[in-house]
């Protein structure tokens, strides 16, 4: 019982997002049409949660599970059930302030704006950096492991989490659906590349599905954050993240997916997610009972 409740940061955060979010759905019980399906996803999660702390060290499957499987699962499940959670639950969406937000900075659409500098070669450079944000953190978490270096995976899995946990809590405080359908009425040019950008385009519209998921930025705060991460651990892996995540946070604009202000609302994010993770880990290191 003991080693079941020996609980890593990383999987007592994930215990506490799972249990907020069937609290949600409790308390929204008569709004959500779906309720019945989110309180069993939820409760499945948090079933297997315990069930894989109990069995984690059994064999090397159980462990490979315990350290990427279940993370990486949970982050896809639960950002797959907010599509059924944020719009029954704040159903007033804030894309109008996000517009005249960008409009005042910038006098003028910023999705509207780069149609100046669009071309089929950038189009699918730029959809193929945004797209490089579903790897990041899996190839780094991988490298860490495989380098046996399991206290800095341990702290940037926590960290990567709470990083997407926010950005979740962020969906459901201020939903908004992005400018690809906010300002769609008024781009004069369409998102087109040569060969790539479409392709992807209509996969991740298939994964994701329509969801108000664009505020705060996701993409920028968890690629910063692992970027912030391999500077601390990976100095080689850092080098050649750089590149892909300046190309990334461009294109979440350029392939309008985000409004700049979200952008700027991913890098608050990563900053309170990197700020308040590290408090929160320091503290339980000092824990006395911390084995």
């Amino acid at each position: 019982m003991k080693k079941l409740f020996n609980l890593r940061p990383a999987d007592a955060l994930t215990i506490v997002f799972v249990s907020v979010l069937l609290l949600i759905t409790l308390i929204f019980n008569s709004s959500i049409p779906k309720r019945l399906l989110l309180i069993s996803i939820y409760a499945a999660l948090l079933i297997s949660q315990f069930i894989i702390l109990r069995f984690r060290d059994r064999n090397r499957f159980m462990r490979i599970t315990y350290d990427l499987v279940f993370p990486i699962m949970c982050v896809i499940i639960l950002f797959d059930s907010l599509e059924w959670v944020v719009h029954y639950v704040n159903p007033k969406d804030i894309d109008p302030l996000l517009v005249r937000l960008d409009y005042i900075i910038f006098g003028n659409h910023p999705t509207v704006m780069l149609e100046a500098i669009m071309n089929p070669l950038l189009t699918d450079i730029l959809q193929t950096a945004y797209s490089t944000y579903y790897f990041l953190p899996v190839v780094f978490g991988i490298a860490l492991l495989r380098n046996n270096q399991r206290k800095e995976f341990d702290r940037s899995l926590f960290l990567i989490l709470f990083c997407f946990y926010l950005s979740y809590l962020g969906y459901i405080i201020w939903p908004a659906l992005g400018p690809r359908f906010a300002l769609a009425h008024l781009q004069t040019q369409r998102l087109e590349g040569f060969f790539i950008a479409e392709p992807m385009q209509n996969l991740l519209n298939r994964l994701e599905g329509i969801k108000r998921d664009a505020f705060p930025s996701g993409h920028t705060g968890v690629a910063l954050t692992v970027l912030y991460l391999a500077y601390n651990y990976k100095k080689t892996l850092f080098r050649i993240y750089l590149p892909f995540v300046i190309l990334l946070l461009f294109s979440t604009v350029y392939c309008r997916y985000h409004y700049v202000v979200d952008v700027i609302a991913g890098v608050i994010l990563v900053a309170a997610a990197i700020f308040f993770g590290e408090i929160y880990y320091k503290w339980q290191e000092k824990r006395p009972d911390k084995t």
